[in-house]
């Protein structure tokens, strides 16, 4: 752990033998917290959108233990508080509606609360703009987790994307070309596991926004939301961030013009949401980048599409990770001299490049090379 470069923000609550550090720390106490964890250690927010109505998200009391875990590790003391969750599946009419309440929900649960910093807990498509947007308007060190994507849809024997199928079952059951006891059979077979939209929506190509900004680690993005490794990704997040307090890695010194380059250039790439669009302007005002419309034709244009997945293509993000997820995707774009800044700084205190550039890569079906 590497030398603390400024006082602990949490210590103007904490860190006093007055009036004031008494009532914070007596009310903190009356959940059997003991005095040593009030004693200089970081105090680490976790921002859940956990919510039983944002089904992407419903797994998240299990994945903030895990960072809680992992947090505890290092040496610093975890506190979870909740959020507006917008799911986009039950919220009418759009969760675009509430994108920016969320984001004020969290900038002032951070601004008026004793928090070093703090691990955001994202997963559907709003949640992880508006996450970043409030937490960029404080500009504490924060650390993306992402929720990870379902497990691929089944169907008659045959994989079948998350939200991409029942358009087509549903003109084949009005067409009577499929009984309505095939379309049920889907509708059972279509959301199989906890997660995120299984193809290149909005959940998906934020959850590589935030990656290729570097506000996660590497594999954020693509693990699936069962597989174990994301409770993995989850514990060393939770490790990192305490290491991030010490080190003063604020997002301002992560979101520069250059991260946001980078994450233009990687969403052409993938093919990801025009979403994006819309949620990396915002994310760039909170943090003072000056990103125009103009920015995303003159770093996309050109740009091939190298990763096949639905809906534009042919496979889910369960094979996306499984041939090498979005470190396979940069490693590729970096080889052909198309990352505009290998240099950008990440979380976890290395570049980009640094993080990518031995990437395995397994599948050059999902994954293309560029020229093909």
């Amino acid at each position: 752990m590497g030398q603390r470069q400024r006082p602990l923000r949490s210590a103007e609550w904490f860190g006093t033998a007055d009036k004031n550090g008494f009532m914070y720390r007596s009310w903190m106490k009356n959940q059997g917290i003991p005095d040593h964890e009030f004693q200089g250690k970081p105090i680490i927010g976790i921002c859940n959108t956990w919510s039983e109505l944002t089904p992407c998200n419903a797994h998240f009391r299990k994945l903030a233990e895990h960072v809680k875990q992992g947090v505890l590790e290092a040496g610093g003391y975890p506190v979870e508080f909740p959020v507006f969750s917008n799911g986009e599946s039950n919220l009418r009419p759009t969760a675009m509606f509430t994108r920016n309440l969320a984001s004020m929900d969290v900038e002032e649960a951070i601004r008026g609360n004793p928090i070093d910093a703090v691990v955001l807990l994202v997963g559907c498509d709003k949640t992880t703009p508006a996450l970043l947007m409030g937490a960029a308007s404080c500009d504490i060190p924060t650390i993306v987790v992402t929720g990870g994507p379902m497990l691929n849809g089944k169907h008659k024997g045959k994989d079948i994307g998350s939200g991409t199928v029942v358009w087509k079952l549903s003109e084949q059951v009005k067409a009577g070309e499929i009984s309505l006891h095939d379309f049920m059979a889907a509708e059972a077979g279509m959301s199989r596991s906890a997660g995120t939209c299984n193809t290149m929506g909005t959940a998906s190509t934020m959850a590589c926004m935030a990656e290729s900004l570097g506000t996660s680690l590497p594999h954020n993005a693509a693990i699936p939301a069962v597989d174990s490794r994301r409770y993995v990704l989850a514990h060393l997040s939770g490790n990192r961030i305490v290491e991030m307090v010490d080190e003063d890695l604020r997002l301002s010194k992560i979101l520069t013009k250059e991260a946001f380059d980078n994450a233009i250039r990687t969403n052409a790439a993938i093919g990801g949401s025009t979403n994006a669009v819309i949620h990396l302007k915002a994310i760039a005002g909170r943090i003072g980048v000056d990103l125009t419309l103009d920015d995303w034709s003159r770093v996309g244009r050109g740009t091939p599409t190298v990763v096949d997945l639905q809906p534009s293509g042919r496979f889910l993000m369960e094979e996306f990770y499984y041939a090498g997820g979005l470190p396979a995707v940069l490693k590729r774009l970096g080889e052909a001299d198309r990352l505009p800044f290998k240099d950008a700084l990440t979380v976890n205190g290395k570049t980009i490049w640094e993080n990518v550039k031995d990437a395995p890569l397994y599948n050059d079906e999902v994954i293309r090379p560029l020229d093909n």
